[in-house]
C-alpha cells in the first residue's frame, strides 16, 4: 500500500499515527448477537473482530458514516453520551436490550462540521441524535470496550455520490489526528435478493466492479464512484434510490483520495450474494 501523504494535523495530534479508512459491512440488523446454526454471519464478525488488530495505533476517536441517518446537508452527532436507536424491526426482544455505553465527542462533531463548512459542503452538530444499528452493531463486535469517543455522521439525502467522496476528501485532516472513519454499509443491499442463489452472478459482477475500482489512485477512483450506477448489475445490486448503504464508502474513499489504491480486505458469500469490505491507506 502506498504511504499516507502529508496532511497538516492539529497541533496536540502530531504523533498520532495516520488512520486509516475502512467501508465495512454491518451485516442485517442485530445479526451478530442472535443465534446463527448455519454461520451466515461468522465471516463477518471475525472481519469486525480482527479490525482493531489492523491498526497501527488505536484511535483517538472513531467516526462512522451509516447508510441509516439520511439528512439534508451532512450532519454528526454531538451527544456527550449518544443513546441507542433500535432501527430494526421483528428481532428477538433481547437485540433491543443492547448496551454500547461510548462516549461521544461534541469537540470532534463541531470539527468535522467545519472541515465540510470550508470545503462548501452544507453540515450540521445534532446534539440530540443517537448512534442507529448501523453503528452500534459493528461497533461492538469491533471494540467491544466501548472506550474511544465515537461519532456518527449521516449521508446526504441527495444520494449524490461525488459529493460524498467530497465529503471524505473534506474530513481526511481528521486521520492525521489519530481519528479512524469509517464508512458502515453493505457493498450489496437489494433487500428481496438475499438469499435467493438467482441473484449470485449479479452481484458478483457489482462486487468485481467494485473491487477493481477501489485499487484505481484516488482520482480514478472518484470518477469510477461518481458513475457507480453505470457498473454491471449496479442497480440490482443497489435499486433506485435504494443507494444510501454504498455511500459510506464514497465517504471513506474520499478520504484516502491522495493515498493511492485501496484493497479489498473482506470477501464473502452471504445469503447468495457477493459481500466486501475494504481499507484505503
Amino acid at each position: 500500500m502506498i504511504q499516507a501523504a502529508s496532511v497538516a494535523p492539529a497541533p496536540e495530534c502530531m504523533t498520532m499515527s495516520v488512520q486509516p479508512t475502512y467501508f465495512i459491512p454491518h451485516g442485517g440488523g442485530p445479526c451478530f448477537f442472535m443465534e446463527d446454526p448455519r454461520g451466515v454471519w461468522t465471516g463477518m464478525e471475525a472481519f469486525l473482530r480482527n479490525l482493531p488488530n489492523t491498526l497501527a495505533e488505536k484511535p483517538k476517536a472513531i467516526l462512522v458514516v451509516s447508510g441509516h441517518w439520511e439528512t439534508d446537508g451532512f450532519a454528526f452527532t454531538g451527544a456527550e453520551r449518544p443513546e441507542l436507536i433500535y432501527d430494526y424491526y421483528n428481532f428477538p426482544p433481547h437485540t433491543y436490550q443492547l448496551r454500547y455505553d461510548v462516549p461521544g465527542s461534541p469537540a470532534l462533531a463541531a470539527r468535522a462540521a467545519a472541515l465540510l463548512k470550508d470545503a462548501g459542503i452544507p453540515s450540521s452538530v445534532d446534539a440530540t441524535r443517537g448512534l442507529d444499528h448501523g453503528v452500534f452493531v459493528p461497533l461492538k463486535v469491533a471494540f467491544p470496550d466501548a472506550d474511544i469517543p465515537l461519532i456518527e455522521m449521516s449521508v446526504e439525502r441527495g444520494l449524490d455520490p461525488a459529493l460524498h467522496v467530497a465529503a471524505g476528501r473534506a474530513l481526511a485532516p481528521l486521520r492525521e489526528e489519530g481519528v479512524l472513519i469509517l464508512g458502515s454499509g453493505m457493498s450489496f443491499h437489494n433487500m428481496r435478493a438475499y438469499g435467493d442463489p438467482r441473484s449470485t452472478p449479479g452481484s458478483q459482477a457489482f462486487d468485481q466492479w467494485l473491487a477493481e475500482s477501489m485499487e484505481l489512485d484516488g482520482a480514478q477512483r472518484a470518477e469510477r464512484l461518481a458513475h457507480w450506477a453505470d457498473a454491471p448489475s449496479a442497480r440490482f445490486a443497489h435499486p433506485p434510490a435504494k443507494e444510501e448503504h454504498l455511500l459510506p464508502l464514497m465517504v471513506a474513499a474520499g478520504a484516502a483520495e491522495g493515498e493511492g489504491e485501496g484493497a479489498r480486505v473482506y470477501a464473502e458469500e452471504v445469503l447468495s450474494t457477493a459481500i466486501s469490505g475494504f481499507r484505503f491507506n
